[in-house]
């Protein structure tokens, strides 16, 4: 028994192991369908739904998905992406193809990181003072805090019904293990200079000044986040806040942090109508006067890489951290500032 490693110019094909377990099975000789594999970085169309007649244009939709991080996803034997990176080059490829009349950004995603969440809301913002082409953003399942963000750069929002949107506000998680290690007989040292050098360190217990200038942060942030809704999304309709002798723990309104439906989203105001992605699709093309447009995907045939965010690493454990299970999210989250829905 040998096994077999075929090359087919770029591409490369692996036979896999398994069939060595069947014949010592007893299984007899093994077959192979062998398949080869681009390890192509380029981007291609993929047409997801066929236009009307020669020339009518192109609807590009572009993914936002999962945890929103300047990091590769993805480990060993898989193939990853880095979000912000692969975004950009798809935003690129739309800008400088004629064809493409307008953009659909179908969001599926609990937020990410502040630095993030901001630089997709920037990219789309200069795209469209740019090109001209409008952008309509579709929410599936959750367009929450950084998701949203982002969904505040499009001229219009056309959310699922049962989508969870919302969640306008910024998080920064930390742990305090000095007890624990204690009773371990485990202390930490550190030699450090400024006051301030070790903020945010769980192997220490926070001081007054630490939690003060981490609160001024989180509020910096914070009236960020504000701000580009108020700019984006002017009829917003804000709730006021529970009578005095109700509990400040009971207030839900519309930068409370609290997440809302599809359809409650829109009688508030933050979004503009509820529909399915093909309602999203037509009004990009509604917007971009080609009713004919065929709708297209970016795909990566296989492989990584792509502008000028391609090279950040997944990022390696810290003692530090955050512990998510988060769809498309890293398993360690390192601490730091986040939009980002964590229920």
């Amino acid at each position: 028994m040998r096994f077999v490693f075929t090359r087919f110019g770029k591409n490369i094909v692996y036979l896999s192991w398994m069939s060595l377990l069947g014949v010592l099975a007893g299984c007899g000789a093994p077959s192979f369908l062998v398949t080869p594999v681009s390890s192509s970085h380029t981007l291609r169309e993929e047409v997801v739904e066929e236009g009307k007649g020669f020339g009518a244009g192109k609807i590009a939709i572009i993914e936002v998905e999962g945890l929103l991080a300047n990091v590769r996803t993805g480990g060993l034997l898989q193939a990853g992406e880095n979000q912000l990176s692969v975004f950009t080059q798809e935003l690129e490829k739309a800008e400088k193809d004629d064809e493409v009349k307008a953009v659909v950004l179908r969001i599926n995603s609990p937020g990410g990181t502040v630095t993030t969440a901001d630089t997709m809301y920037e990219q789309v913002r200069r795209f469209k003072d740019k090109t001209h082409k409008p952008v309509i953003a579709y929410m599936q399942e959750v367009a929450a805090s950084g998701a949203y963000y982002v969904c505040c750069a499009a001229d219009k929002i056309v959310a699922h019904p049962t989508s969870i949107v919302g969640s306008i506000g910024v998080i920064f998680s930390s742990f305090d293990v000095t007890e624990g290690l204690g009773k371990l007989g485990i202390q930490s040292r550190a030699i450090h200079t400024g006051t301030l050098k070790e903020m945010g360190s769980p192997f220490k217990h926070e001081t007054d000044l630490e939690k003060s200038v981490m609160s001024e942060m989180v509020n910096e942030y914070y009236l960020r986040f504000v701000t580009v809704v108020k700019k984006n999304r002017p009829n917003v309709k804000e709730i006021p806040p529970a009578p005095p002798a109700q509990s400040p723990d009971n207030y839900a309104g519309i930068f409370s942090g609290r997440v809302w439906s599809g359809s409650r989203a829109m009688e508030l105001g933050l979004v503009d109508q509820t529909g399915l992605l093909n309602d999203a699709i037509d009004v990009a093309r509604a917007a971009a006067k080609s009713p004919n447009a065929k709708a297209i995907l970016y795909k990566r045939p296989y492989g990584y890489g792509g502008s000028i965010y391609a090279q950040s690493p997944t990022p390696a454990p810290q003692a530090n951290v955050l512990q998510l299970n988060l769809p498309g999210a890293q398993s360690i989250l390192p601490t730091g500032f986040y939009y980002l829905w964590q229920p």
